[in-house]
């Protein structure tokens, strides 16, 4: 049983970053604003907050979470780096790239967090808000999307209360975020290897590496019993209304997520488009906020015309795939 919450709100600019270390520290859960989403924060170090936080969101414990630190400095404290993703921290961090390494020895982060995983996956945000409350608490923080398990990602402080207001603590609102889609994850355990696609393209991860990222086996990327990272189980960033993908036309009754200049012949139904410009960042910023939109309208379904699959398209057609999967 879910014990009801206050749910209070600050903005950014009234001591925002004291108030919520203050409450992390206490063992309770921050919604905060980062460059891709918003992240639901924990003490990554206090397994009791960790709980509080599968529970919040309902997220499955096995599926593990994504360390947050202030800096590579900090980072190296808890895990081991190599060569390889020494350049890519170094490239990429701050900014929208969680790499998974092995855990350092002592390794503060609470096993739930890593659901008992040996890999931590770990990224420095570029976020300035983020990055004060980091500072401020003075430990790792985990935070994945702050959202119900499953739903859609949140990209306002709104879409945060709408998910989870009575079951955290405290929402510090930094306005919309920047990128739209969570972070691309990269495993350093052996060849690097693209996990999920994300707001770092990949052809700007391999122009560091000088080769191709490594594409995990099927088996891995919908693996929904022991998933590697965070974001990899088959249906997942789903809203409520069913999807349908690569629509070149409408059936009766369905919603449109659209892109590009030309837009289907929709009638009367509800229309809203990823980019009228067809720019795939605009798409990627649009993505979680219109399908939340789209998803309150009372359509039978979601159509949602194709979308390149390249750049931040990778990682677009990546989130509407899973979000297409047949929901239990």
């Amino acid at each position: 049983m879910t014990v009801e919450l206050t749910t209070d709100t600050i903005s950014v600019d009234s001591g925002a970053a004291g108030a919520a270390a203050t409450c992390l520290g206490g063992g309770g859960l921050v919604a905060f604003p980062t460059e891709t989403v918003y992240g639901l924060g924990a003490d990554a170090t206090n397994a009791i907050a960790i709980a509080r936080l599968y529970q919040a969101k309902g997220r499955p414990s096995f599926n593990p979470l994504i360390a947050h630190v202030p800096d590579l400095a900090a980072a190296r404290r808890i895990a081991i780096f190599n060569d390889t993703s020494l350049k890519l921290a170094k490239a990429f961090w701050p900014g929208p790239l969680t790499l998974v390494l092995p855990k350092a020895p002592d390794c503060p982060v609470a096993d739930l967090a890593t659901a008992g995983l040996e890999t931590i996956a770990l990224r420095v945000p570029a976020h300035a808000v983020a990055r004060d409350i980091l500072r401020a608490l003075g430990k790792p923080i985990v935070a994945p999307s702050a959202n119900i398990s499953g739903h859609v990602s949140p990209t306002t402080a709104d879409h945060v209360r709408h998910d989870l207001a009575g079951r955290i603590d405290l929402i510090v609102d930094g306005g919309p975020v920047a990128v739209g889609v969570e972070s691309t994850i990269v495993s350093c355990l052996a060849a690097p290897m693209l996990l999920r696609p994300g707001g770092l393209p990949r052809a700007e991860i391999e122009r560091i590496l000088g080769h191709a990222l490594v594409q995990p086996p099927a088996e891995v990327e919908t693996n929904d019993t022991n998933p590697l990272a965070p974001g990899m189980m088959s249906s997942h960033y789903a809203p409520r209304t069913p999807v349908r993908l690569g629509a070149n036309s409408l059936k009766t009754g369905e919603a449109l997520l659209a892109f590009g200049p030309d837009v289907l012949p929709a009638g009367t139904e509800k229309v809203m488009n990823l980019s009228p410009a067809g720019d795939l960042v605009e798409a990627a910023a649009n993505l979680f906020s219109y399908l939340r939109a789209l998803d309150q309208v009372g359509a039978r379904g979601i159509a949602v015309m194709p979308i390149p699959d390249h750049g931040l398209g990778e990682a677009i057609n990546d989130r509407l795939r899973r979000a297409a999967i047949p929901q239990d």
